[in-house]
């Protein structure tokens, strides 16, 4: 790549309080510039609205297990992938539009105090994938890009910030590959310090013409690559469409959710909880379109070998988001180290389903068993009232939903009981 090392700037750059940076210089400040783009003035979005109040009583009907309680943490609209800033201030929030906003919660009362667009000065194209390192550096991927914000944890308040890119524009995946759908990345960092990146493949199953192609860049797959962009490697194959990710924090190893092949019926193919335990490993795709259903179009294909099937199949087109490992405390000790993910919700199905929170649980040797854990967004006349999308863990072991259907995110505690 042709970009300068950014996955850890010079500590001079950064405030008190942030971590210091690995390995830099400060000789090397002067290359994070602002932007220099025309200042543009901040959104700020209303949390004592009507719409708070209407979020508020749907929640009534949300069930969870005893001794737990959900609440509204904040109004965000199109709200999706989280980070919580490493010292707890702010949570960053991606979206499918244009925006990335940030909350803040200054009073501590698990309740945000505002919310508001994060660097109106820049175009955000897609912004789905929001990710801290431990040393402060927000990532941010979107459709076709990926720029680090040194410190944005201290340097939000104002609408221009430092920013640099990781991935140029246009240089994620080939131009001629972007389109509508699929282009919600995510971004992890893993316990290797690199960047995980999931690119979702356009199609509704990737056509014979275009597979040497993916394979080469990753499309329909999961790259990895250093902090500054170099190095890059495709790091999983055969992946119709991941948007959820994150490492065990025990074993290390990378767990996935995928969504799967449209228009085979309601109840085939099966979604996907994938669990990858070495780099290189193929599951499936297009040869599958879920599970083991083979899909019509590569049915008398021979799929390639070693191809690795679900840690759990998933009720069909439910529509498995977001996830992470709980690293808290605050929940009961069955919860160490589970998995909690969110089910978006069908979109074609004759019968709706999903629009919950699952939990998944992990026995010594990889088993992976799933259940409902939060449900009722989906109400009983059949519709949607929200559509959890992703998960973030707090350091008091609360965790966080976002719904980007209904604008807002949810936090769920432990109470007792």
């Amino acid at each position: 790549m042709k970009y300068p090392l950014v996955a850890a700037c010079a500590a001079g750059l950064l405030c008190a309080g942030a971590a210091h940076a690995e390995s830099h210089s400060e000789s090397n400040v002067g290359v994070f510039g602002k932007s220099g783009k025309t200042m543009g003035d901040h959104t700020y979005i209303d949390q004592n609205s009507e719409k708070a109040a209407s979020l508020r009583k749907i929640l009534k009907n949300i069930t969870l297990p005893d001794g737990f309680q959900i609440e509204l943490y904040a109004v965000v609209p199109d709200a999706r992938d989280m980070a919580m800033a490493p010292q707890g201030t702010v949570l960053f929030v991606g979206t499918r539009k244009d925006k990335v906003w940030v909350i803040s919660d200054r009073d501590r009362d698990g309740v945000a105090d505002e919310v508001k667009d994060f660097a109106p000065s820049l175009e955000f194209d897609v912004p789905n994938g929001v990710q801290f390192s431990k040393d402060g550096f927000l990532y941010i991927a979107e459709t076709n890009q990926v720029r680090v914000f040194p410190a944005a944890e201290f340097f939000y308040e104002g609408p221009d910030v430092v920013a640099v890119d990781v991935v140029a524009k246009g240089d994620l995946i080939p131009v001629g590959e972007e389109s509508y759908n699929h282009t919600a990345r995510v971004v992890d960092i893993g316990p290797d310090n690199k960047l995980y990146i999931s690119l979702g493949q356009p199609y509704n199953v990737a056509p014979p013409e275009k597979l040497e192609l993916y394979a080469e860049t990753g499309i329909g797959g999961i790259i990895r690559m250093e902090r500054d962009g170099s190095n890059r490697e495709v790091y999983t194959y055969g992946v119709r469409n991941s948007v959820g990710h994150d490492f065990h924090p025990v074993t290390g190893e990378l767990w996935w959710t995928d969504n799967q092949v449209d228009g085979m019926g309601d109840d085939i193919p099966p979604g996907e909880l994938n669990r990858q335990t070495a780099a290189g490993q193929h599951f499936g795709h297009p040869w599958f379109g879920g599970g083991t259903t083979r899909t019509n179009e590569y049915l008398n294909d021979t799929p390639p070998e070693g191809i690795i099937h679900p840690a759990v199949e998933t009720t069909a087109h439910c529509a498995d988001l977001g996830m992470a490992f709980y690293t808290g405390s605050q929940f009961p000790a069955k919860y160490e180290n589970a998995i909690f993910s969110a089910q978006h919700g069908s979109w074609n199905r004759t019968e709706p389903c999903g629009a919950r929170v699952m939990v998944t649980y992990i026995d010594q040797d990889g088993n992976a068993t799933m259940e409902p854990f939060a449900e009722g967004w989906l109400n009983a006349n059949g519709e949607y009232d929200g559509r959890p999308m992703s998960i973030e863990v707090l350091k008091d072991g609360s965790i966080l939903v976002s719904d980007d259907y209904a604008g807002a995110i949810y936090k769920i505690s432990y109470v007792g009981g």
